[in-house]
């Protein structure tokens, strides 16, 4: 199975693409997630109360094996795609909306993988090859090659955890070329 050729980030159109609440202070995140939580609008409402807290400790993880696999992250904190397109993901917001991104336009030193979101990827322990992996793009082509993409084969979640391939995108949009498509 080839690769996807872009990877896809999904939004409600009302706030705009490609925000992350790990991109701001702790307390001013903390204030906009609670704002959310309380609208009950969304995917994000339902997240628990220490969802930040867990979110920095895995961005932290992963940078570091990203890093160790010759990553070189311009970024603390990553920009979150999915590879390959999962139109099901707009139903997470109120006004689902899409970007993408060719992945030629990303410098592959900045671009890492999970196999699946990266909370479960990173948490779930049920003896799996890739939880609790980090992956460059030639690796994660192989994994598709293995695995296949997790949005065609449990695209409902019955199968696991894993629906979509998560790439974590370490430099700022701004500085690539050609993008957004």
């Amino acid at each position: 199975m080839a690769i996807p050729s872009a990877i896809f980030h999904y939004y409600d159109a009302a706030q705009g693409p490609n925000r992350s609440l790990t991109h701001l202070p702790l307390a001013e995140a903390e204030g906009l997630l609670e704002k959310i939580r309380l609208s009950g609008v969304g995917f994000a409402a339902q997240r628990p109360l220490d969802y930040l807290k867990i979110r920095l400790e895995l961005e932290e993880i992963i940078r570091t094996k990203f890093i160790q696999k010759g990553g070189k992250p311009r970024l603390l904190h990553p920009y979150y795609f999915i590879l390959g397109a999962c139109e099901w993901v707009k139903q997470w917001y109120h006004q689902g909306s899409e970007i993408q991104y060719p992945l030629s336009t990303i410098p592959t030193e900045a671009i890492s993988f999970t196999y699946g979101d990266s909370f479960p990827a990173m948490r779930y322990q049920d003896g799996k090859p890739y939880r609790g992996q980090v992956y460059t793009l030639p690796e994660i082509a192989e994994i598709i090659s293995e695995f296949g993409l997790p949005q065609n084969w449990n695209p409902q979640g019955k199968l696991g955890p894993e629906r979509y391939i998560e790439a974590q995108v370490w430099v700022d949009l701004a500085e690539l070329i050609n993008a957004p498509v």
